[in-house]
């Protein structure tokens, strides 16, 4: 267990959407760093399943359920955590969903919905907890960004809008609490190797050959990757980093591209 200014002891986590991938190494990082780890998601069935997992890795987590898009929810869910745990110290806003869907094929509401998990949602989350760390002088958000969040890609533009917006929503928290001793950031994480992206990290397969050339660490990021970032910003390390979005991306911001010949260009 980490201690002194990277622990997390004493701490209170709330990682939404944090049943799998990512989240779930955020949530197993803060909970190895000595944090209290509460989990959030819409189904029951995933947080029984994700209990397992956090006992894998001798960890106790308390799960509830609630949609992140609806007030009456979010503000019974975090009044049970409350009540059971106590105060957030640690929010992660990480639920969060994507369609693959060209522009001018989207239906209208599929748009939205994007736009009201990944966006509303850290909007509403966050104006519920943020209250109570606010008036202990203390606490810290970190939102779930993209590399969508710097540039768009096709079939993503829902993803992207909220991803991009989630940025900004970051910034502009950070212009009005950080005054109050709160630190709000985000993370950006790269291509990660989750159990989502294993059919396209293949040999050979042309989206793996994409990020093995593009990626100037010539790599898939771990989960463990983007959660050590996550126990950076949520512990007394970060107190004076804010408004930052922390890219785990292996370097591919970075990068223009790739050709073969350098010398030809």
């Amino acid at each position: 267990m980490l201690e002194g200014v990277f622990g997390l002891q004493g701490k209170v986590a709330l990682v939404t959407g944090g049943t799998h991938g990512i989240g779930l190494s955020i949530g197993v990082a803060l909970g190895k760093a000595g944090a209290t780890v509460c989990i959030n998601a819409r189904s029951t069935g995933k947080l029984d399943a994700c209990k397992e997992e956090f006992a894998d890795e001798g960890i106790d987590v308390y799960t509830v359920a609630f949609d992140v898009t609806k007030e009456e929810e979010v503000d019974k869910g975090i009044s049970q955590i409350e009540k059971d745990v106590g105060q957030i110290d640690i929010l992660v806003n990480n639920a969060g969903i994507i369609k693959r869907i060209p522009i001018l094929d989207m239906p209208v509401d599929d748009f939205k919905e994007v736009l009201e998990v990944d966006l509303v949602g850290p909007f509403i989350v966050s104006k519920r907890v943020v209250p109570k760390m606010i008036e202990k002088l203390s606490g810290k958000v970190i939102n779930i960004c993209s590399m969508m969040s710097e540039y768009g890609r096709n079939s993503v533009s829902a993803y992207a809008s909220a991803k991009g917006g989630l940025k900004l929503l970051t910034a502009n928290m950070c212009c009005e609490w950080a005054k109050y001793g709160l630190q709000i950031n985000g993370i950006g994480p790269g291509y990660i190797a989750t159990s989502q992206t294993a059919p396209i990290r293949e040999d050979g397969h042309p989206f793996n050959d994409l990020v093995m050339t593009r990626t100037p660490a010539a790599r898939w990021g771990k989960p463990e990757d983007v959660g050590n970032a996550a126990v950076f910003l949520a512990s007394k390390a970060s107190d004076f980093v804010n408004g930052h979005v922390l890219y785990v991306d292996g370097g591919i911001l970075a990068n223009f591209g790739y050709v073969e010949n350098e010398n030809a260009i």
